[in-house]
């Protein structure tokens, strides 16, 4: 299993969008995927259509009580889409894990055991705490989505930074796949001038596809849809299509036909 986590210590940059819909273009072409809500908004399973009810078991069991991810899983509407889902619980998970031994592992230790999926996305809450460094120390690589502002990329490097780190002292073998650009403005200039600065700085590590602010996007959360299945033809939706499509080409070849 492919284990993709979606970071940013900024909050409001398309992380939790970025995932719900990744996630579906990727069940869409025949992956199994697991799409695991490492925040304790729980935004990810309100936006993929889970209600409080459908969350008896949640990350928050799978890491502090250590249940096993098969029991804490539930499948969503979308075929071959499942969700760990996560409760305000977990907003206690940070404190009850201080004193816990290897309290870095939990996550990835729950993920080694199961092999039902062929790729799993991480989406991480707005901090750079323990519960996103369990998402990191279980990663096989980093996707970084990007507001399209200048205190994105102060934001950006401390997060690099976090990852020098974490390769260091937890996981070597951490990668980062790509940096999305969200939220992009034709009309302001200012997106334009951000975009340049992240491409000459970080090169081809930036990917091509863009996605620009889109009022379906937003709106398609309320409704606990996916924007791709919300309305599948607004250009949020192809944006993200065009994203995953590009993401599989970035994946280890050996991989890429799970």
């Amino acid at each position: 299993m492919i284990r993709v986590a979606i970071a940013n210590q900024k909050g409001g940059v398309g992380k939790t969008t970025t995932a719900i819909n990744i996630a579906t273009a990727m069940a869409a072409t025949g992956w199994k995927v697991l799409l695991i809500d490492l925040d304790p908004q729980g935004n990810a399973s309100t936006g993929i259509g889970l209600s409080a009810d459908e969350r008896e078991r949640s990350s928050y069991d799978l890491l502090v009580d250590q249940l096993p991810l098969s029991e804490c899983v539930v499948q969503s509407r979308i075929p071959g889409l499942d969700v760990l889902p996560a409760t305000v619980d977990l907003s206690g998970a940070e404190v009850e894990l201080v004193a816990v031994e290897n309290r870095t592992e939990r996550l990835r230790n729950a993920l080694s055991a199961s092999s039902d999926y062929d790729i799993a996305f991480i989406d991480c809450p707005p901090s750079l705490g323990l519960l996103t460094l369990n998402a990191l120390c279980a990663a096989d690589t980093l996707l970084v989505p990007l507001q399209c502002e200048f205190f994105a990329l102060e934001g950006l490097s401390q997060l690099l930074q976090t990852v020098e780190r974490v390769q260091q002292r937890f996981n070597p073998d951490l990668g980062i796949i790509g940096i999305a650009l969200t939220m992009f403005d034709r009309r302001n200039r200012l997106t334009d001038q951000v975009s340049d600065d992240v491409r000459s700085c970080l090169g081809a590590l930036v990917f091509d596809a863009v996605i620009p602010r889109n009022v379906r996007l937003s709106e398609a959360p309320s409704h606990g849809l996916p924007a791709l299945i919300y309305d599948h033809n607004c250009t949020g939706s192809r944006a993200y299509m065009a994203l995953a499509r590009e993401l599989i080409t970035r994946l280890p070849e050996k991989r890429k036909a799970a």
